[in-house]
């Protein structure tokens, strides 16, 4: 045994050994945004004693105790909380720090499934799996499917060009190009990715601004705060002489539940497309005079 795992169980031992859970009261931690949501969404919440920093809904378990980041968490902080049983996403790690948790007694689930719209049924199965809610989970993944049955059959938006942007940390904006989230649930939506014609999450200038032309802008809550609010995006270099700038056309949305394909994200989906409609037809009626701002 490695000189890590002797850490981790004498640190599992010295959290333990003062007061155990008692009998059937299994100690929860949640390791991602999507499988937080999940949990929630099946009635398990309660069970849950911390989470990670992604997982900030709903309200109850962003008021639990974090033990870090998802992709560089620690055994020390998440043995801190007396787990029982760790439920993770597939992108939580270091895989060392999880085979440290298992090789000290921890409960480790790690979800497979992977973080695409087709694959959020599968992942609510997994959770209930793990968790001993499977008909609970059966009902769920029901209700996703036939949202995710609806989105399938929606025809695409004409002429309804979209830019993403992500702005977290308050500089240099970033614009969503080809093989991200947000491609993803533009296209599922029936909207034309304006930017398609790049790969990843990447600045843009005034001139391609222009050039690509977008018909409306896509933000998050957080991201437009982290820029200063709405004035300071139309401010943006060069977006002001697009379609979307000069109508004002803006959707604020929540990108946890917009991207990280969890349950909340086909009903989302629905939503943006009703208010994509409506904005997009107020400004083709209104030529000029303002498409209009949404948050969903």
């Amino acid at each position: 045994m490695t000189a890590s795992y002797v850490l981790a169980l004498l640190l599992w031992l010295a959290v333990m050994l003062p007061g155990q859970a008692l009998a059937g009261e299994e100690r929860l931690v949640v390791l991602g945004g999507d499988i937080a949501e999940t949990v929630a969404a099946l009635g398990a919440e309660e069970r849950l004693v911390a989470r990670d920093d992604t997982s900030l809904y709903p309200d109850s378990v962003a008021a639990l105790p974090s033990v870090g980041y998802l992709r560089r968490l620690s055994a020390e902080s998440v043995l801190s909380l007396r787990p029982d049983r760790v439920l993770a996403s597939r992108y939580a790690g270091p895989d060392e720090v999880l085979q440290q948790l298992a090789a000290v007694g921890v409960t480790v689930d790690r979800i497979t499934a992977p973080s695409s719209l087709a694959a959020i049924p599968d992942k609510v199965s997994e959770v209930a799996a793990a968790l001993g809610r499977e008909t609970q989970g059966r009902t769920l993944v029901a209700e996703l499917q036939e949202a995710l049955d609806r989105l399938a059959g929606l025809t695409p938006l004409p002429e309804a060009g979209a830019m993403f942007i992500l702005n977290h940390s308050g500089t240099t904006p970033l614009v969503a190009g080809k093989g991200t989230a947000a491609a993803t649930a533009m296209a599922a939506v029936g909207l034309h990715n304006a930017f398609e014609v790049m790969t990843g999450y990447r600045p843009v200038s005034g001139e391609a601004l222009v050039r690509h032309g977008p018909e409306v802008v896509l933000i998050s809550r957080h991201g437009l705060d982290a820029m200063g609010g709405e004035a300071a995006l139309w401010q943006l270099p060069g977006l002001a002489m697009t379609p979307a700038g000069r109508d004002r056309c803006l959707i604020v949305i929540d990108d946890q539940a917009m991207l990280g394909f969890g349950p909340r994200t086909p009903g989302l989906l629905l939503e943006l497309r009703g208010t994509l409609e409506e904005l997009l037809l107020s400004a083709s009626r209104n030529s000029h005079q303002g498409g209009g701002v949404a948050w969903i």
